[in-house]
């Protein structure tokens, strides 16, 4: 045991020693912190301190208990390792070894139901426990990611001031805060790639319409460049370009017609849905979004569809417009839209579940804290985040800015479905947006007729427009209508 070991000098600790846990801790280090770092198998450990040590004050540790004592009280504890059973695994083999008040963080991709798990157990131990989403990938862990923690908000004046520093900045300002208690750290970060699912899904329905008219990978890759400079100026706007610019070099061809047509999946997008059915609310795009992928990757459906020669356009035989430029903007239009789409129906299951749970979340700092670091970074998440600070919303649709730029858009994003459509080019992400818009504002829906054949059927009843009380009428009798209550 060292010296540093002996006094516990580290200001904070980092548990695992892979990619995104290495370079978190080093962020740590640059930023002026001293850093412990620890992992099971201590080459990890050493090839660290080998590459990058020169980067700043490290405590590196071979064994648990030497890192645990290297920390100074109450101990800040940052655990990046797999989600689910080995996260258990580390609580399990820290948590005896931790003093009242120590804070554990999971950095990791974990689904908020067990964070609350953990965090209710550890509570019963005095120890705190805090379920902090992290976005940015590799470089964002190292460069500043965007940061969303959730737990006992008094822990946070321990942790927060040294997580804001090592955060992403956009104009000045840290791209973290404390969510909320137990979950909601998780929670926003579950929402965040859900999101993220439904923006990839558009910007893939975008390139299919543009290939449509018969744009190349190259001029897709310049259009997409030139959108990125506008309203739709985002990280994966910028990286669709780079993308598309690729050149394979072993057949000359673009490289995104080589790679197989089939997405994967690492379940956020799939909890987010899940989760927003449990609380009712909707979520169509992502729910789309997830959807698109699952039919990507079955090749036993697709085979079997395309092997029966079902009747309908040949999506390779293009879309006929009478001018290629406006279609293009007509396009850019309908991206723009759907995006808002899918960030409206995120901070709205954000909103509904701070109820549901009691977590005290700011929804317009939730998009704060992605305008830099995050995967979903992008310029519109200023403007949603300026209306939040200055409007009182239920729903981000009905922001001033928001409201106005649906109204100048939509028709460019009608077209674009109808074209697609007429020309048989799935875009069920730009529909999926378009009902929900469509169904949000009408002042009736056909759910009266739904309530009408579930009384009819079930005996389920119904409320009338006209006065108060529930109904059910005498179906299979006289017709009658019958007061429940």
């Amino acid at each position: 045991m060292t010296d540093d070991q002996q006094t516990g000098t580290a200001d904070i600790g980092v548990v695992g020693m892979a990619v995104m846990g290495s370079n978190l801790a080093r962020n740590m280090a640059s930023k002026g912190f001293t850093t412990a770092i620890f992992n099971r198998t201590y080459a990890k450990t050493k090839t660290v301190m080998d590459e990058h040590g020169h980067e700043g004050d490290f405590v590196p540790s071979e064994t648990i208990e030497d890192f645990i004592a290297s920390l100074k009280k109450p101990r800040r504890i940052v655990m990046m390792v797999k989600a689910g059973a080995g996260t258990d695994a580390v609580i399990d083999e820290i948590a005896p070894l931790l003093e009242h008040g120590d804070i554990l963080i999971d950095g990791g991709n974990s689904f908020f139901q067990d964070t609350r798990r953990r965090e209710a157990k550890l509570r019963e131990l005095n120890l705190n426990f805090i379920g902090c989403g992290i976005s940015g990938g590799e470089e964002g862990a190292l460069k500043g990611p965007s940061m969303m923690p959730g737990g006992p908000k008094d822990s946070y004046t321990h942790v927060g001031p040294i997580l804001e520093k090592i955060s992403a900045q956009y104009n000045g300002e840290p791209c973290c805060t404390w969510i909320g208690t137990d979950g909601a750290g998780h929670f926003v970060k579950m929402v965040h790639n859900g999101i993220e699912y439904a923006d990839m899904q558009f910007i893939g329905e975008a390139y299919e319409l543009l290939k449509g008219i018969g744009v190349s990978a190259a001029e897709a890759a310049d259009i997409f460049a030139q959108w990125n400079t506008g309203d739709l100026d985002s990280y994966l706007i910028e990286i669709t370009s780079e993308v598309l610019r690729q050149v394979d070099a072993e057949t000359g061809k673009p490289l995104v017609d080589i790679i197989t047509d089939a997405a994967g999946m690492k379940g956020t997008g799939t909890w987010t849905v899940q989760e927003s059915m449990n609380l009712g609310v909707p979520t169509s795009t992502i729910a789309e979004s997830v959807y698109a992928r699952a039919t990507s990757s079955s090749p036993e459906l697709r085979e079997a569809a395309q092997g029966a020669d079902l009747a309908g356009p040949d999506p390779a035989g293009g879309i006929t417009v009478e001018d290629r430029q406006a279609f293009i903007d007509q396009i850019a239009g309908a991206l723009w839209c759907a995006k808002v789409i899918a960030y409206a129906q995120g901070l709205d299951l954000i909103r509904v579940a701070a109820q549901e749970y009691g977590w005290e979340i700011n929804v317009g700092d939730c998009a704060k804290i992605w305008r830099a670091g995050c995967i979903i970074r992008a310029k519109l998440l200023d403007r949603i985040s300026n209306e939040y600070a200055a409007n009182h919303l239920t729903t981000l649709l009905e922001a001033p800015s928001i409201k106005q730029g649906l109204a100048d858009a939509q028709d460019a994003w009608r077209s674009v479905i109808v074209e697609a459509t007429r020309a048989g080019v799935p875009v069920p992400g730009f529909a999926a947006a378009l009902s929900y818009y469509d169904m949000v504002r009408a002042p009736r829906t056909n759910a009266a007729l739904t309530q009408g054949l579930r009384d009819f059927f079930g005996s389920h009843t119904y409320k009338r427009v006209d006065k108060p009380g529930t109904f059910h009428t005498v179906w299979s009798g006289d017709r009658s209508e019958i007061q429940e209550d």
